[in-house]
């Protein structure tokens, strides 16, 4: 599945699982003090504390970031990511 294709379904979602997944990735990132480039001035932390459906595709382009980030070593955080990814292809 494509970018393209992982974002249309991020459009509309309203799952809690993923939300869940979401807001851990966000988490793990404000913890291990990673900093992606990105629009907005919350921090990870804040954008978990008030994560909203229509923010999972932002999560998610953070998240195909963090895996194909060559800068990032932290195998917690690309796990992370990848469990996003993962449950955003089988939703």
């Amino acid at each position: 599945m494509n970018q393209d294709e992982l974002m249309k379904k991020c459009e509309d979602m309203d799952d809690s699982s993923t939300m869940g997944i979401c807001r851990q990735m966000l988490q793990l990132m404000d913890e291990k003090k990673v900093e992606i480039e990105e629009e907005g001035d919350q921090t990870y932390l804040e954008m978990a504390e008030n994560l909203k459906p229509s923010d999972v595709s932002k999560v998610l382009q953070l998240a195909l970031k963090v895996r194909e980030s060559g800068d990032i070593k932290d195998p917690e955080l690309k796990n992370a990511a990848s469990r996003l990814i993962r449950a955003i292809e089988m939703s």
